[in-house]
């Protein structure tokens, strides 16, 4: 029943696209889990992410974060004929991302950035839907491939539309210390939790300390009019057959995600993390 539910959703927003093609810009898809064995619609079978990466490596359009937002303080696409960029990323950091994606994404050359929740690994607790955390020696290996960007995606996963301002400084401050010294770099991107949006102070903060801040959204983010603090993304779920995978690269599939965010907005009321 779930999974006729979700193809009839998939079906019905690419017939949106159809109608209403999306504009240019650049695409930014979220991942969270591969090879994980889950069930859950958040991870991916790693043949299914591996076909997907190959798409993405033989089109030319995979690109890093820092690169993306190069592209998008241009007033236009860089020539009419050019292809939008599209980037990788991977929210929470759990083992599989060290242990499939990362052999996936040297394979085929895609770069990906990975907004690390650093208690879950700092602690080595599983992450809320049951996932092993990654260790901060799986994360050096995946920076020194030259691929991993590693970015924060808070310390304990805490949802900042609903943090005191000083939780939401020691929530930032906490991890970005945490990647710096485990890891020797400095956190330049940031992910809300659940893509939920943070409070005006805690927007504040995040402008103060890093260069991007991702959101959710299943759209292209337009060249010369996107706030790089509040990036779209297009989650890649489980359900995702090739050709909806493309229509998500290709900047569609909007309706899904409107019907995903009235769904969520109940789902998370009550929630911290």
């Amino acid at each position: 029943m779930r999974a006729r539910a979700l193809r009839a959703l998939k079906t019905s927003a690419a017939a949106v696209d159809r109608l209403r093609p999306p504009p240019r810009g650049v695409v930014v898809l979220i991942y969270h889990r591969v090879g994980g064995g889950s069930g859950l619609e958040l991870d991916l079978s790693r043949d299914r992410f591996a076909e997907q990466m190959a798409a993405l490596a033989a089109s030319g359009r995979a690109t890093t974060l820092d690169a993306a937002l190069d592209a998008l303080a241009a007033p236009a696409p860089p020539h009419p004929g050019a292809l939008d960029p599209v980037v990788v990323t991977f929210d929470d950091g759990t083992a599989d991302f060290v242990d499939v994606a990362v052999p996936v994404l040297v394979e085929h050359g895609v770069p990906a950035t990975l907004y690390v929740a650093t208690e879950f690994v700092e602690q080595q607790r599983e992450m809320p839907y049951g996932a092993p955390p990654v260790s901060w020696s799986g994360l050096r290996d995946a920076v020194d491939t030259g691929l991993v960007t590693i970015g924060s995606h808070t310390h304990t996963h805490a949802l900042l539309d609903r943090a005191t301002p000083e939780a939401v400084r020691v929530e930032l401050d906490t991890a970005n210390e945490l990647i710096e010294d485990r890891l020797g770099v400095i956190a330049g991107h940031f992910a809300y939790p659940k893509a939920l949006d943070g409070s005006p102070a805690a927007r504040r903060e995040v402008a103060a300390r890093y260069r991007s801040a991702a959101l959710a959204g299943t759209r292209p983010n337009r060249y010369g009019a996107t706030d790089p603090f509040r990036l779209a993304r297009s989650p890649i779920q489980r359900s995702d057959e090739m050709q909806w995978f493309h229509a998500k690269v290709a900047g569609g599939m909007v309706f899904e995600d409107g019907v995903r965010r009235l769904l969520n907005r109940v789902r998370y009321s009550g929630a911290e993390t």
